[in-house]
C-alpha cells in the first residue's frame, strides 16, 4: 500500500500542474482572451460534454486552431523527450545519458538538411526526413555497437553513438558548405521552433509517442531489475539484452518523431528526469510516467517563455532549454563529483 501511494501521489500532483499550465500556456498571447473565455471554447471541444460557448468565432479559431495545436504539440515533444531520457539512463546506467547520446539528433538534423537543399523539396517532407534520419544514426549505432560483442555492458553502444554521431555531422556540415543560401532554414530547424505546430503535426506523431510511451511504461519494472546490476538482474529471469533493445528501439522511435516536428531541443531529457528523481524517488515505476507528465508540462513552460520573452518575435525553443539546461547540467556534474569525493 505504501508503494501504491509513493506512485500516486506524484502522479496526481504532476497531472494537476499540466492541466494548469496547458489552461495557463493557452490563455497568454498577443490577441487578449479572458480564461472564461479560453475555457469556454476549450470545453465546448470536449466529445460528450454538450457545451456551447458563447466566444467568437475569432476567439475560438485562435484558441482552438493556433494556441491549442502548439500547446499540444509541446505537451507530445516534451514527454517523450523526457520519457527518452529517462528511458536511457535506465537501460545505460549513466544518469547524464539523454536521448540524443546514440545520434538521433545528428541522424535527424543530417535528414532535415536533406529534406531543405534538396531541389524541388517540399517542407512537407522535412518531417519525414528528419524522422528517418534519427531512425536511421541509431540502428546503425546499435549495429555497430552490437558487434563487438559487448552487448552486455551498453559501453560499446554508447561509443558507437559517438562515432555515428560524429560522422552524420561531419556530412551535414558538407551539405551546409555547398549549399549556403539554404544555411537559414536548416539553423532554424536545428535550433529548435513550434511556431509553425497544426492539428496535422499533432495527428503525425500521435501514434508514435503513443506506442513508445505504452512500451517505455510496460518495462518499467525491468528497468528497476537493471538498477541492481545485468548478472543480478539475469539470476531473476530478466534479459538485459533483450530489454535494453527494446527499451532503446521504443525511445529512439519516440524522439525521432518528436524531433521530426519540432527541431533539436536539448537538456528536457536530462533535466526532467532529474528533477523527478529529486523530488520522488529512483525507482522506474515512479520515473517514467512521472517524467512523461512533467516534461509536457516544462516543455509547454520553456514554449511560452519562447513566446513571451521577446514578444512579438521568438525565441528558438532550444535555446530556452539551453539556458536552463547548461546550468543545470553542471550542477549534476558537481553533485555528481561531491558525492564521489564523500564516498
Amino acid at each position: 500500500m505504501v508503494a501504491g501511494v509513493s506512485t500516486t501521489v506524484p502522479l496526481l500532483i504532476a497531472a494537476v500542474v499540466l492541466v494548469v499550465v496547458v489552461v495557463v500556456s493557452t490563455a497568454i498571447g498577443p490577441a487578449s482572451l479572458s480564461l472564461a473565455t479560453v475555457l469556454g471554447v476549450l470545453a465546448s471541444h470536449v466529445p460528450l460534454v454538450h457545451y456551447h460557448s458563447s466566444a467568437s468565432a475569432v476567439a475560438n479559431a485562435i484558441v482552438w486552431e493556433i494556441r491549442l495545436p502548439r500547446v499540444v504539440l509541446a505537451g507530445l515533444v516534451g514527454s517523450m523527450l523526457a520519457a527518452g531520457g529517462a528511458a536511457y539512463q535506465g537501460v545505460f546506467r549513466n544518469p547524464l545519458a539523454d536521448p540524443y547520446l546514440l545520434g538521433v539528433a545528428a541522424g535527424a538534423g543530417l535528414g532535415a538538411t536533406i529534406a531543405i537543399v534538396t531541389p524541388r523539396a517540399s517542407f512537407e517532407w522535412l518531417p519525414v526526413a528528419a524522422f528517418l534520419g534519427g531512425a536511421a544514426a541509431v540502428s546503425l549505432t546499435y549495429l555497430m555497437g552490437a558487434r563487438t560483442g559487448q552487448r552486455s555492458s551498453g559501453t560499446s553502444i554508447v561509443l558507437a553513438g559517438v562515432a555515428v554521431a560524429a560522422l552524420f555531422t561531419a556530412i551535414q556540415t558538407n551539405l551546409q558548405q555547398q549549399h549556403a543560401a539554404d544555411l537559414q532554414p536548416v539553423y532554424a530547424w536545428i535550433l529548435g521552433s513550434l511556431s509553425t505546430a497544426s492539428w496535422t503535426d499533432v495527428r503525425l506523431i500521435l501514434p508514435y509517442v503513443v506506442v513508445s510511451g505504452a512500451v517505455l511504461l510496460a518495462h518499467r519494472r525491468l528497468l528497476d531489475a537493471l538498477r541492481i546490476g545485468e548478472e543480478e538482474a539475469s539470476t531473476i529471469g530478466v534479459h538485459p539484452q533483450r530489454v535494453r533493445l527494446v527499451v532503446v528501439a521504443a525511445a529512439t522511435l519516440g524522439t525521432a518523431a518528436a524531433v521530426s516536428v519540432s527541431g533539436l531541443i536539448g537538456f528536457v531529457g536530462i533535466i526532467v528526469p532529474h528533477l523527478v528523481r529529486l523530488t520522488t524517488n529512483a525507482s522506474y515505476r515512479v520515473v517514467l510516467p512521472v517524467s512523461m507528465i512533467s516534461g509536457a508540462s516544462f516543455l509547454i513552460l520553456a514554449d511560452l517563455g519562447a513566446r513571451m520573452l521577446e514578444a512579438p518575435g521568438e525565441v528558438p525553443l532550444g535555446v530556452v532549454t539551453a539556458f536552463i539546461g547548461g546550468p543545470f547540467f553542471i550542477f549534476v556534474l558537481r553533485s555528481r563529483r561531491s558525492q564521489q569525493g564523500v564516498l
